[in-house]
This record gives C-alpha cells, sequence and structure tokens, in this order.
C-alpha cells in the first residue's frame, strides 16, 4: 500500500516532530459582544424608523468599565489614546464620525486625562444612501444590514493595557430596532450643543484667554468644565480657580487657562467644549455646549517633543489574552462542569473536522482506501482501527503533556508555539516535501529503501498502523478546525488532567473515522471501489503539501532572514534530488545518489547554519553618551551591566500610559533618588512600549506581568525587585539602599 510503504521512510522525521504543532489562530467567532477582564464592549443600534434611505440609523459601541478602569476621549489629555472605530458596511451605506459625549476630567497626580468610566455609548451615525441594494440572507428570503466593526481602545487603571475586538450585528431593514433606545437617548443628551457665536481665543504670553458668548441662562453664573480638542495645548491638570480662572460679566464667560510646558500645537482655530459640573446638570436639558473659535496672537515658541505616530495604534492589536498572560494557572476561576463538558465536545467535534483539513485529508483517504482492499478481514480491520487511534491519541496527549510542562515553567503558550524554533520549521518543511513528493509519484518507499527494511515493515503490521497515526498528528499540527481552537484555549487555562482530556478528546475526534470502519463492516462496503481516479487524486493531494511548505519558507524566512529562507529552499531541493536519485536502477542509482549526498553535506556545512541562526534587531551603540543617564534596553544591555557587576534599573513605559508619565516626573525626577542612583552607581534603562516591542513583550512576561508602568531593580546575583506602579519615593530609595 502507498501509505504503509511512506511510513518507514517518514518515521525518522515524524517521530522527531511528533509534539511539534504548527500555528493557529486562538480566536472565537466575532459576535455582538467583546468581553475583557477589564471592560465590555457591545455592537449596538438604534434605527425608529427602519433602514431605509434618509432615516435615522445609529450604530455605536457601547463599553461598560471595571471599577477604577477608564477609556479615553477624542483628547485623551497627558496620556492615553482615544477608541478608534474601524467600519465595513455595504455599498451604499457610509459612517459618519463619532459623536463623542461629554468626557470627565480624570486626575492622576500632577497629570490628568480626559475620558470616561462607568458606562458609555459612543454613537455613529450611518447614511444609507439611495443605491442601497441590502442582500438576501442565504435560506430565508429576508434582507438584513451586515455590520462589522474592528474597534481598538486603551484601558487604564494604575496599568495600561491596549485592547481591541472584533464585531459583527444584522440589523432588520423593516421595523424599529428600539433595544437600546435609552442608551443612544442617554448619549444624545450628553452631547455638547453647538453655540450660536463662536467665541474667541487670544493667545497671551504662555496663557490662553478664552470669551464665550450665547450660553443659556442655565448654564451662566456656573463653574464650567474646559475640555480642547486639540491635544497638548493646555496645561490638562490645572485647577479651575487655582491654576486658572474663570468669570461671568453678564451673559459672557471668560477663562484663562495655563499653555501647556510642552505644547506641539498652535492653532489657528480651537474647537473647544465646555460643560457644566455633574451636580448641576438637570434632566433633559444640555449640559455642555461646542464650538470653534479663532485664534489670535502670537504663539510662543513650543517646547521640542516627539509626536505619537499613527503606528503606534499597531500597539493596540494587543487583546484580553495578552493582559491575562501573566495570570497563573492557581489564580483562574474553577470552570463549570457543563462548560468542560461542552469543551470536550468541541474538542471531540474539532478533531473530526480535522481529518476534512487538506493536511490530514491525504493521509486519511489512503489510510481508509488501503483498508478497504483487507476486505474479509474484519479482526485485521479491528486491530488496525485500535493501533492507529492508539498512535494519534498518544501522539496528542504528548503534545498536550509537553505544553502543560512549560506552561508550569512560566511560558507563554499557544497552538504552534514551536514554530518559534527555525530547527523544528527546517524539519517540518523536509518532511511536508518528502510527502508531497510522494504523493505526485517521484518516488515509493519499495523502490527507494533496502529490501531489508521493507521486509521489516511487512513483519510488523501493528507497529506500522501505530506509527501512522503519528505521522497523522505530526501532518494535522499546521492545521486548525472549527471548534478546535476555543478547546485548546480553554485546555492551557484548565488543571493538568482535564488539559490533557481535552487533547485526548481532540486525539479521539481525528481517530474516529479509521475506527468506525474498523469496527462497522458496513462502512467498507460503502467505500468507492478503487479505480484509475485515484491516481489523479493522489497527484492532487501533493499540492496542499507544497503549499504547506511554502509558507514554513516564509515562517523560517520570518525568523532567520532571506539568507535562512534561500538556504532552505536549497537544501530541500538536494534533498528531492536525492530521494529521485534513490528510484533508480542498478550502478546508476549508486553513482548519482552519492555525488548527491555528498554536495549536499558540502553545501549544508557552508551555508547550513543560516537555517538555524535567529536573526536580531539592530543592536544598541556599543558605547552611550556619557551625558545620558536614560539608555535604551536591550536584554543584551542588561546581561553586559550585570556580568560587569553593576545593578540596573528599569523602567518598562510607553507614552500613552498616565502612571508611567507621572513616575517619570515625580519620582524619577526627584533630586535624592536620582543622587541614590549615582551614589550606588544604578545603570538606568527605559524599555519603550510604545510601538509593540516582542523584546519588551517577552520580557513582561517573564515577569508575569502584561501592561506598564513596570518598574525592576536587578543586581548581580540577586533575584530582580519588581517595584509597585504608582511609584513612591520611600519606596526607591529603600530599595536602593538594600543593594
Amino acid at each position: 500500500m502507498i501509505l504503509s510503504r511512506f511510513h518507514l521512510a517518514t518515521f525518522l522525521v515524524a517521530t522527531a516532530a511528533a509534539c511539534m504543532p504548527a500555528a493557529a489562530q486562538l480566536a472565537s467567532k466575532p459576535g455582538a459582544v467583546v468581553t475583557t477582564p477589564h471592560v465590555r464592549a457591545e455592537l449596538v443600534a438604534h434605527a425608529p424608523d427602519g433602514v431605509a434611505p434618509g432615516a435615522p440609523v445609529w450604530v455605536g459601541l457601547q463599553i461598560t468599565h471595571q471599577p477604577e478602569w477608564h477609556t479615553y476621549w477624542k483628547n485623551a489629555g497627558d496620556s492615553g489614546l482615544p477608541t478608534e472605530l474601524n467600519w465595513t458596511l455595504p455599498a451604499g451605506v457610509s459612517a459618519g464620525e463619532i459623536a463623542w459625549p461629554v468626557p470627565k476630567k480624570i486626575p492622576v497626580g500632577n497629570l490628568a486625562n480626559y475620558g470616561y468610566e462607568g458606562t458609555v455609548l459612543l454613537p455613529v451615525p450611518l447614511e444609507v444612501s439611495s443605491n442601497f441594494k441590502p442582500p438576501l440572507a442565504l435560506g430565508t428570503g429576508a434582507s438584513g444590514l451586515d455590520i462589522r466593526l474592528k474597534a481598538t481602545w486603551l484601558v487604564c487603571r494604575k496599568e495600561c493595557i491596549p485592547e481591541e475586538g472584533e464585531f459583527t450585528l444584522a440589523l432588520p431593514l423593516q421595523g424599529s430596532t428600539a433595544l437600546h433606545k435609552a442608551g443612544f437617548d442617554a448619549a444624545q443628551a450628553a452631547q455638547p450643543q453647538p453655540l450660536a457665536k463662536a467665541g474667541s481665543v487670544e493667545v497671551s504670553a504662555n496663557n490662553l484667554q478664552v470669551r464665550l458668548e450665547g450660553l443659556p441662562a442655565a448654564a451662566q453664573g456656573k463653574t464650567l468644565g474646559f475640555f480642547p480638542e486639540t491635544p497638548e495645548l493646555i496645561r490638562t491638570a490645572a485647577e479651575s480657580g487655582k491654576d486658572w480662572t474663570q468669570s461671568w460679566q453678564g451673559g459672557t464667560w471668560t477663562a484663562t487657562l495655563p499653555l501647556a510646558d510642552q505644547r506641539s500645537a498652535s492653532p489657528t482655530t480651537l474647537p473647544l467644549v465646555v460643560a457644566l459640573a455633574e451636580a448641576d446638570r438637570q434632566p433633559g436639558q444640555p449640559m455642555a455646549w461646542r464650538t470653534e473659535a479663532p485664534v489670535s496672537g502670537t504663539w510662543p515658541t513650543a517646547a521640542p517633543r516627539a509626536e505619537v505616530s499613527p503606528a503606534l495604534q499597531a500597539a493596540l492589536a494587543a487583546n484580553a489574552a495578552t493582559a491575562a498572560a501573566s495570570t497563573s494557572p492557581t489564580d483562574l476561576p474553577p470552570q463549570p462542569a457543563g462548560t468542560f463538558i461542552v469543551a470536550l465536545l468541541g474538542a471531540m467535534l474539532g478533531g473530526l473536522l480535522l481529518n476534512l483539513m487538506p493536511c490530514v485529508f491525504p493521509i486519511l483517504a489512503i489510510k481508509v482506501l488501503g483498508f478497504a482492499r483487507q476486505a474479509g478481514n474484519r479482526s485485521a480491520h479491528r486491530t488496525a482501527g485500535l493501533a492507529y487511534t492508539g498512535g494519534v491519541m498518544l501522539s496528542f496527549l504528548a503534545l498536550g503533556g509537553a505544553m502543560l510542562a512549560l506552561r508550569a515553567a512560566g511560558a507563554q503558550l499557544g497552538w504552534g508555539f514551536q514554530l518559534q524554533s527555525p530547527a523544528v520549521v527546517a524539519a517540518l518543511a523536509a518532511l511536508f516535501t518528502l510527502i508531497g513528493l510522494n504523493l505526485v509519484g517521484v518516488f515509493e518507499f519499495g523502490r527507494a529503501a533496502p529490501s531489508s527494511v521493507c521486509s521489516a515493515q511487512a513483519k510488523h503490521p501493528i507497529a506500522n498502523d501505530f506509527l501512522s497515526g503519528v505521522l497523522a498528528v505530526v501532518i494535522a499540527s499546521p492545521c486548525t478546525a472549527p471548534f478546535m481552537g476555543v478547546s485548546l484555549g480553554f485546555a492551557i487555562g484548565l488543571p493538568a488532567a482535564q488539559a490533557l482530556l481535552l487533547f485526548a478528546a481532540l486525539g479521539f475526534g481525528l481517530a474516529l473515522p479509521y475506527l468506525v470502519a474498523g469496527f462497522v463492516p458496513a462502512i467498507a462496503r460503502l467505500l468507492p471501489k478503487p479505480g484509475p481516479w485515484m491516481g489523479t487524486l493522489r497527484r492532487l493531494l501533493a499540492f496542499p503539501m507544497f503549499a504547506t511548505v511554502a509558507w514554513l519558507v516564509w515562517v523560517l524566512g520570518q525568523q532567520s532572514g532571506i539568507d535562512g529562507a534561500g538556504t532552505l529552499l536549497a537544501l530541500l531541493v538536494c534533498m528531492a534530488a536525492i530521494v529521485w536519485a534513490l528510484t533508480l536502477r542498478g550502478r546508476t542509482r549508486l553513482v548519482i545518489a552519492t555525488v548527491l549526498v555528498a554536495f549536499t553535506a558540502m553545501l549544508t556545512a557552508a551555508i547550513g547554519r543560516n537555517v538555524l541562526q535567529t536573526v536580531e534587531p539592530a543592536k544598541l551603540a556599543s558605547s552611550a553618551n556619557a551625558g545620558q543617564r536614560w539608555q535604551p534596553w536591550s536584554a543584551e544591555r542588561v546581561a553586559d551591566l550585570t556580568s560587569a557587576g553593576q545593578p540596573v534599573f528599569i523602567d518598562f513605559t510607553a507614552a500613552w500610559c498616565v502612571t508611567c508619565q507621572y513616575n517619570k516626573k515625580a519620582t524619577l525626577a526627584d533630586a535624592e533618588v536620582l543622587a541614590d542612583f549615582d551614589s550606588k552607581k544604578v545603570a538606568m534603562l527605559r524599555a519603550d512600549w510604545t510601538r509593540r516591542d516582542p523584546a519588551i513583550t517577552a520580557a513582561l512576561t517573564s515577569l508575569g506581568r502584561s501592561g506598564v508602568p513596570l518598574y525592576v531593580l536587578q543586581a548581580p546575583g540577586k533575584a530582580p525587585v519588581v517595584l509597585t506602579e504608582i511609584l513612591g519615593k520611600d519606596e526607591v530609595r529603600a530599595a536602593l539602599a538594600a543593594l
């Protein structure tokens, strides 16, 4: 049989890679709700007159924060990032801008943010044009408006966590959609009302003189909050009545506000919002007003400040799973029995569907057809089915045991984590190349291996079937099936015994078709009769294998660079040539195969190291400016300093982290603290996580954290000391004194 002859040719590679899963996506199907440890986000809609051209249609993201957590307004203040909404809508439908509700001022030390706590709805109007043609829902005859949203937000308390979510919502066209009417009504009531008069803003020295007219009588004489839409313009944390003043002259409101010390904007028109204090707001009455006031006067020279690049938004791809990575298994809440049973069923169903994946289907098809050729020997059928099932399930249990052991060691786990190793990627690429060459007909094992090996294979059919199960798991490793990803993600957070049961269920699902075929004779009778079409199908199934090889070469290129990928391709070509040479006959086979093996050996010795190398980011300059207190962080720099006997203080920070900015301007700028650092000769390193950096992410994870700020004092020969998020002067000085 084709597959049985192939087993021994691939066994050495299969056993080396049996527990090496490939990359898969651990993501649940998008819906209307995304829940993280910090917020509950829901896509909601309101269409009081149905979906039709000219009719008001509103959608929005409703965010419910956990206590003490907050997200941000369009101007986040001293730090933070506003929530972003990216819509995917049918042709003929377009989304407007977010109708931002009035924010609140959230002070943190000598800094302040503008944002939202509790529950907030960010509404967005939809415009439905006359050429909108709704698609019919399959099988129902009904039509609807399919809305898709990808949202990113930054949620902060003491630490800041970038999160994201993908949402879908089907909005019916007919009838009113009023389920969330109260939420949209509240968001509408929190909208700033436009002022009839624009007002004026004058730049005077280092202050802004603001003058507004036309505010309603209910606001006159009240203390108003001031929210500029232009960021980094005023001193956000300034307190009314202390650092800035406001007054009323009849119906005219005036205010004098201090400019930011590191102002980055000099607008000619200032969009701004003023709002009543919460105690002065009346139900059903406007609470805030907006205008775009022209600016006069000469702006003072702004202090230089690094701008936040739009590339910063890439950092928001981290999700709630990133935040949960720092939670130890013992901190996980107990799972309900019903949930675990559902996960077991999902794992078994996922393993069953895995048989339909391109990687696995060729093996299953060849095994079942080979089984059909043994018609009449029911005992052999059952034995082969049990041996194959044993190989599959034991391989998955070995895989699960490896993952649990790594989890216990504190590693960040996921299905496909072994593909971070270039050696594993190269081994899998070689394995799939061999499978593809076999399926396309370049070689048959009986022609490429000594006769003694073939006879040994024939004497041990049970071992052959067991190894075919091992091989099936190896081939399945780059694939994921429906239900499988969720169950594997669930397994990682379970106790060891329950997690292993999930892996066993996954293996049982993968082996189930062949096992059933071994015990139910009627299945064999349902199989199609072998014929010439089998050769065509077999060769067709080789191309998914070659596609997997192409993907693995690309993965290696990300790890080892273009030289590593090119070297792997060259070695795969040499391997294919050697396999072809072994199919020849007589002395020609010996001569050509010997030459090719020798050439491959020399090529491997010369450039093979390119495959195993890991391309590192550009290294820091070996010497730093002697007058520069803070140096850029890298793992190599920390190792060099500690090996030289010098203690290191690491500030894991980000531009959007308000606590980081507060600690940076307060404790880490204190003269006494800096003097202690100097007296102890502590090297001060700053790891800037503003943009996603895998090295910094790994360092945070290794320290049991998933967000910033994080402060670490590391002395040679001692365990790192992790300080608190709100960094106190006394705490830092005490830690330094203990060195």
